[in-house]
């Protein structure tokens, strides 16, 4: 499968010490940061991931990281775009541990 037919994903993680009932201004503000990226640099077939609340800490409990991380080692998702390391993980050898597992592109 080719990069162009794979989807691209836009991950946003914020720590549920953010609080608040309602979608976060930090998700909200990566969500515009992402789509901007993916829209200047042609990448098409955008699918989000948001885990608003949920800690960096251990991706285990991280729905959508987990549903997003099944998706690119099925080959469906082709790109993932983060506003930064930090989304990945807390933990820098965790966001390391991502980067080198995955053949695929990671913005």
């Amino acid at each position: 499968m080719i990069t162009e037919q794979r989807k691209t994903a836009l991950y946003m993680r914020l720590s549920a010490d953010d609080g608040g009932v309602n979608e976060s201004d930090s998700i909200v503000h990566q969500r515009q940061i992402l789509t901007q990226y993916a829209h200047e640099h042609g990448f098409t077939n955008i699918t989000e991931f948001v885990d608003d609340g949920y800690s960096g800490a251990n991706f285990t409990n991280c729905p959508q990281f987990q549903r997003m991380i099944h998706m690119v080692e099925n080959g469906e998702i082709g790109i993932v775009v983060v506003k930064d390391l930090s989304r990945l993980g807390i933990f820098n050898d965790e966001a390391d541990h991502l980067l080198f597992r995955s053949t695929h592109n990671l913005y």
